[in-house]
């Protein structure tokens, strides 16, 4: 190459020369599965904190199963993985873990108002009722993450593309994968709703246990 730039122009001159070696790559995997790694540890904490072990686990389960899916789409097809990538793939963890919340919400929340139904009733009642919340939020996404893969460029692409597979897997894996694996896991009632006990005065013929 040089020398053929100097058949064009005499006055060229080499200044220096730069190697990009596989020492990139290795900074880019173990920089990302720390980052994942700190991310699923504070989805599950956070879950586990807010909700029950079991949704923690679930929603985990959820998550990396579109995580996993995007990561099968670059291996298989190919494509470059970069940085701008890693950064998709935990926005799509962060976005998918916002609708396992709203689920898990609305099954707690059924817990404590439907008595007679049994758990597979509470986990299909809380995932009906949801249901058009998750098409609106999803589909409204999808578009413009859409607009930014057609128009964004060529430095947009593949994190418009990670974005978009994520999200068009996300749409049923919190629905159809977290809440699944919470009822596989033998979430029940007593999970949600705490009995609450009273102190029992054995010289008070009326105290007693209040569940």
């Amino acid at each position: 190459m040089l020398n053929a730039l100097k058949a064009a122009n005499p006055d060229v001159t080499l200044r220096r020369t730069e190697f990009v070696g596989p020492q990139v790559g290795n900074e880019l995997v173990e920089d990302g599965l720390m980052a994942l790694a700190f991310v699923v540890g504070g989805i599950m904490l956070y879950l586990a904190i807010r909700f029950e072990w079991k949704f923690a686990v679930s929603a985990i389960i959820a998550n990396l199963h579109d995580v996993i899916i995007i990561l099968g789409f670059f291996a298989f097809f190919q494509w470059e993985f970069s940085l701008a990538v890693l950064a998709a793939v935990l926005a799509v963890l962060g976005y998918s873990v916002n609708e396992s919340v709203v689920i898990f919400d609305r099954i707690r929340e059924n817990f404590r108002r439907y008595r007679k139904m049994n758990t597979v009733e509470i986990i299909d009642n809380a995932i009906t009722s949801t249901i058009s919340r998750t098409i609106i939020t999803h589909g409204s996404t999808q578009i413009m993450v859409l607009s930014m893969l057609l128009f964004g460029g060529e430095t947009l692409y593949y994190f418009a593309l990670a974005l978009t597979i994520g999200i068009c897997f996300g749409i049923y894996s919190s629905v159809f994968v977290g809440a699944a694996v919470a009822m596989w896991l033998g979430i029940s009632r007593e999970d949600m709703v705490k009995p609450v006990k009273k102190d029992i005065d054995p010289n008070d013929e009326n105290s007693g246990a209040v569940v």
